[in-house]
């Protein structure tokens, strides 16, 4: 690539596809007709894809994704030039695609506005070339060219990316409320673990279980539900209040009189503080399951 330059990828045949169009004729088509005519829009610098084969196929596939312009040749439906059309579809916009007059297109492809050329009729190939200089202008002009079906299902909201995202998502969730009943019950348990110790010190039975928060730390750092400021803060109080627990169930051997003391006067502020965590979940999975039916399928 020249220094300054922006790369247009052209993916088109390279043998022999009819008795017309030879390899010689793919290459005198690139380098006497596209290549210049990319090329009169100065950003760019037209390449041709390489015969596939495996000791280039990465480079070829790397290329496909990074370019951030493709045209597409079509003619005479190549199955290499589709198959590097699907390549690219996959991973971005800005693809143009081309085809001789006359090419019956699949009608997936066809929905998408391929540009048509016209070898043999002078005036209707110069619209062809106007269209496609037009074309790159516009993927060049920093607007985000919608162009790739297989993008506009899989990204965006309501699409098959979202329902993916929102799935794992409830998977997180669930996880989220399993903690949330551990440490509730762990809670529960530790409180009669204090009142049994009052009513016969004798005993001095302790705690050895731990409240867990690896599920809250994790949607605190990710941030993976679409939820407001609010939300989240309940979310930190909640994480907060498990490493205090802990804290003093670690201090329990050591210092059982004042660690019992700290869990009997905090015991309401705990309770309140899994019970909104809990309460926040169970809404955030209702809204997440409102948003989206699809997930209850």
């Amino acid at each position: 690539m020249s220094a300054g330059k922006k790369l247009c990828f052209v993916i088109m045949p390279f043998s022999e596809t009819t008795e017309k169009h030879t390899e010689e004729y793919w290459t005198e088509h690139f380098e006497d007709f596209l290549k210049p005519l990319i090329e009169e829009c100065p950003p760019l610098e037209a390449h041709r894809s390489k015969p596939l084969h495996g000791d280039i196929l990465k480079d070829i596939i790397t290329k496909l994704i990074i370019s951030p312009l493709l045209v597409a040749d079509l003619t005479d439906l190549n199955p290499n030039v589709f198959w590097e059309l699907g390549v690219r579809q996959s991973f971005k916009h800005r693809t143009i695609t081309i085809a001789q007059e006359g090419t019956e297109l699949p009608f997936d492809i066809f929905s998408k506005g391929t540009l048509f050329y016209y070898p043999e009729n002078y005036v209707k190939n110069a619209k062809f070339c106007s269209d496609l200089k037009a074309a790159l202008a516009n993927c060049l002009s920093g607007t985000v060219i919608a162009d790739s079906s297989v993008l506009d299902t899989i990204s965006g909201r309501g699409t098959l990316y979202e329902i993916v995202h929102q799935s794992e998502a409830l998977r997180r969730l669930d996880g989220l409320e399993q903690e949330g009943k551990w440490n509730i019950g762990l809670l529960a348990k530790t409180l009669e673990t204090v009142k049994k110790n009052k009513e016969n010190p004798k005993e001095g039975k302790i705690v050895t279980l731990r409240f867990h928060s690896a599920c809250t730390e994790l949607l605190l750092t990710e941030r993976y539900l679409d939820e407001d400021e609010s939300f989240y803060d309940k979310i930190a109080v909640n994480f907060l209040c498990i490493q205090q627990l802990n804290d003093q169930l670690r201090e329990w051997v050591s210092a059982g009189e004042s660690t019992e003391k700290w869990l009997e006067d905090n015991a309401t502020e705990s309770q309140k503080c899994f019970e909104n965590d809990s309460k926040a979940i169970a809404e955030a999975r209702k809204e997440l399951m409102e948003r989206n039916p699809n997930l209850a399928i």
